[in-house]
C-alpha cells in the first residue's frame, strides 16, 4: 500500500514504528437512562464522588516511581476539582429545577469547561481537560458505567481523537510506544505528562488522523510533527537511524546540564526554567537551570473563593527562595482575565477574552491584587528578583505599574522595611510593545518576549484553534522580525532580552534567537539540558548569519530548513 503523511505538532521527540490503536474510552450511559436509579440524588453524588476519589487514589499510587511529583500534582487537582463546591452548586441548582441528577452534573461540567477553556493563559486553559476528566469519571459511577476502557495486549501507537490526564496515566507503560492526537496542543496536561513519560507524541492531527485504521502500521516521528502510515521500510532505517544520534546527543546534555551554556567562542547565553508551581523550583535546580525565567503566579489565586493572603502568597514563594539559592527569579504578577474562574473577580464575560481584559489591564480595575502581590516580592528581600507585568501594550501601562511599585516601595521603607535592589520588566506579547521597543527601553530594565502570544497575535491565528497549528510557529519571519526589533533597542540602552515562550525550547529556534540578541532562554524544566546543549553546538557568528539569512525569507517552513542544513553543516 502507498504511504501517506500526515502532519500535526511535534510535542514529544522521539520517534515509535508500531501499529495504530485507537483508544475507545469507557462508555457513559444516557443520563436519561439513569433517571429512575433509586436513591436521594445529593446522596448519589456523594457516592459518585467518593468512588471517582477513590479512582483517582489509586492511580496517583500507581504512578509514583513512573512520574516525578510535579506531575502527579495534575491528579492531586483532579481530587479537589471532585468536591468543587462551585461544581456541586450548579449541580444542586439543576436538581432544585427538576433536572435528572446525570443530567444536571453534565450541565455543571460543561459550564466550567466552557469557562476554562475560553481563558487566554495556556496553563488554565489546561484545566479544562482536567474539569472534563473528571466530570466523565463521576458521571460513569452517577449512572452506573463505570467500567474502565479495554487496553492492547501488545505495545501500539495510541491514538485517539484527545486524551485525558488520568487515560494516559493509566495506560500500560510497557505497551505505550507513542501517542497520535486529533486534537490537543503542546501546553495542555496531558502535553506536560507525555514530556515526563517520554513518550514521542503528536498533537494537532485533525480529522485526518480518522483516515488511520486500526491496525494500521505507523511511523511517528514527534520531532517534526510527521505521521507515516504504511512507511517505506528504507525510511524507517533511517528515521531510527537519525533517532539513535539524537539519543546520543541528549545524553550527552544531561551529563553536562549543571554547565553553563557557552557558545563555542565562549558567548554565555541564561538558561532559565519556566515555573508555574513551587514543587517544580526544586525540579528546574536539578535539571541544570540558571535560574527561574518565569514564574507564573496564577497558581496562587485559582481555584479559591478569595484571593490568597500575603502570608499565603510569601510561604509559597519563600519556598522557591529556598530551591533556587540565590539564583535568578523572574516573577510574572497575575495574568488572569476575561472570563475567569475567580469568584472574587465579578468581571463580565467575554466574546475575545485574548482581546479584552487581561493581565495590567484587568490590574488596572483591581489594584490592590497588585499592590499585595508587590508587597510580598519586595518584603522578600532576594538578591536577584526580576518583576515583570504582562500583556504591555502602551507606555501609559508600564509607567502606571512601575508607579504603583514605587509607592509600595516607598510604604515599605517608611515602615522600616529594607527593599533589596530589583529589575522591573515587561512582557512583549503585544505587537504594539514591540513596535514601541525603543520607547519601552527608555524605561524597562528587561524584556521577556512571550513568543505562544506574539505569534497568534501577529498571524491573527488563536494559538488554540485546533485548524490552525500551521500558524502558530514562531519561526514565522514576520515573528522573528520583531524580536530583532526588540533586542536591537534594547541594547541600544544597555537592557537586556529573555524568551520565555515555546520558542525558547525548540532547538531550532535557539541559533536564530541568540543571533537576533537574545540574552536569556526559558524553558520547561524538562528542556534545560537540551536547550543548553543547543547553544554550545553554535559561534556566536554563525547563529548571527543564519538569524540574518532567516529574517529575509517568507515562511517559517522555509526558516526551519534554512536552520537544519546549517546545523548538519556544522
Amino acid at each position: 500500500m502507498r504511504q501517506r503523511v500526515l502532519r500535526g505538532v511535534p510535542v514529544v521527540g522521539g520517534v515509535a514504528v508500531g501499529h495504530c490503536w485507537w483508544l475507545r474510552s469507557a462508555a457513559t450511559l444516557d443520563p436519561m437512562e439513569a433517571e429512575e436509579v433509586p436513591g436521594d440524588p445529593f446522596d448519589r453524588l456523594e457516592r459518585a464522588r467518593a468512588a471517582a476519589r477513590m479512582e483517582l487514589e489509586q492511580l496517583i499510587a500507581s504512578a509514583r516511581g513512573r512520574l516525578p511529583e510535579s506531575e502527579i500534582a495534575i491528579l492531586h487537582a483532579q481530587l479537589l476539582m471532585i468536591d468543587d463546591p462551585e461544581l456541586e452548586r450548579v449541580y444542586r441548582e439543576g436538581i432544585e429545577q427538576g433536572k435528572a441528577p446525570a443530567v444536571s452534573w453534565q450541565d455543571a461540567v460543561r459550564t466550567f469547561h466552557q469557562v476554562l477553556s475560553s481563558l487566554p493563559d495556556p496553563t488554565l486553559q489546561a484545566r479544562a481537560a482536567d474539569v472534563e476528566d473528571i466530570g466523565a469519571r463521576v458521571l460513569r459511577h452517577l449512572t452506573g458505567a463505570s467500567a474502565s476502557p479495554a487496553m492492547p495486549t501488545r505495545p501500539v501507537i495510541l491514538c485517539a481523537d484527545d486524551l485525558a490526564p488520568s487515560e494516559l496515566v493509566a495506560f500500560p507503560p510497557e505497551r505505550l510506544l507513542g501517542i497520535a492526537l486529533a486534537g490537543g496542543g503542546p501546553t495542555s496536561h496531558v502535553a506536560i505528562l507525555a514530556r515526563a513519560l517520554g513518550v514521542p507524541t503528536i498533537m494537532g492531527l485533525g480529522e485526518s488522523l480518522h483516515t488511520v485504521t486500526e491496525g494500521a502500521f505507523i511511523l511517528l516521528d514527534g520531532n517534526d510533527g510527521r505521521l507515516v502510515v504504511d512507511p517505506d521500510p528504507e525510511e524507517v532505517r533511517e528515521v531510527l537511524a537519525v533517532q539513535q544520534a539524537r539519543d546520543a546527543e541528549q545524553h550527552r546534555a544531561l551529563q553536562q546540564r549543571l554547565e553553563p551554556a557557552r557558545t563555542r567562542d565562549g558567548y554565555r547565553v541564561e538558561v532559565g526554567a519556566n515555573v508555574g508551581r513551587p514543587e517544580e523550583a526544586h525540579v528546574a535546580v536539578s535539571a541544570g537551570a540558571d535560574g527561574i525565567g518565569l514564574l507564573r503566579t496564577e497558581f496562587l489565586f485559582v481555584d479559591r473563593e478569595a484571593p490568597p493572603t500575603e502570608t499565603e502568597q510569601e510561604r509559597a514563594l519563600r519556598t522557591i527562595l529556598e530551591a533556587l539559592d540565590g539564583r535568578p527569579l523572574v516573577v510574572r504578577t497575575l495574568d488572569i482575565g476575561g472570563d475567569k474562574p475567580v469568584p472574587y473577580l465579578p468581571l463580565p464575560k467575554e466574546s475575545n477574552p485574548f482581546l479584552g481584559l487581561r493581565g495590567l489591564r484587568l490590574l488596572r480595575r483591581h489594584e490592590e491584587l497588585l499592590r499585595t502581590q508587590l508587597r510580598v516580592l519586595l518584603r522578600l528581600g532576594y538578591a536577584d528578583l526580576r518583576i515583570m507585568f504582562p500583556m504591555v501594550a502602551t507606555l501609559d501601562e508600564f509607567r502606571w505599574a512601575r508607579a504603583v511599585t514605587s509607592a509600595i516601595v516607598q510604604e515599605l521603607e517608611a515602615a522600616g522595611q529594607r527593599v533589596a535592589p530589583f529589575q522591573l520588566g515587561m512582557m512583549v506579547e503585544v505587537p504594539a510593545a514591540a513596535l514601541l521597543a525603543e520607547q519601552f527601553a527608555k524605561e524597562v530594565d528587561f524584556f521577556s518576549v512571550g513568543t505562544n502570544d506574539l505569534t497568534q497575535y501577529v498571524l491573527a491565528a488563536d494559538r488554540g484553534h485546533p485548524e490552525l497549528g500551521d500558524y502558530q510557529d514562531p519561526l514565522h519571519p514576520a515573528v522573528l522580525r520583531l524580536i530583532a526589533h526588540v533586542c536591537k533597542a534594547a541594547h541600544a540602552e544597555g537592557r537586556w532580552v529573555g524568551v520565555c515562550g515555546e520558542a525558547a525550547g525548540d532547538r531550532l529556534a535557539v541559533p536564530i534567537l541568540i543571533g537576533l540578541g537574545v540574552d536569556e532562554l526559558s524553558v520547561a524544566p524538562s528542556l534545560v539540558a537540551s536547550i543548553k546543549d543547543e547553544v554550545r553546538q553554535w559561534s556566536l557568528e554563525a547563529a548571527r548569519e543564519v538569524a540574518r539569512a532567516a529574517l529575509g525569507l517568507s515562511d517559517a517552513q522555509e526558516v526551519r530548513m534554512l536552520v537544519a542544513e546549517a546545523r548538519a553543516r556544522s
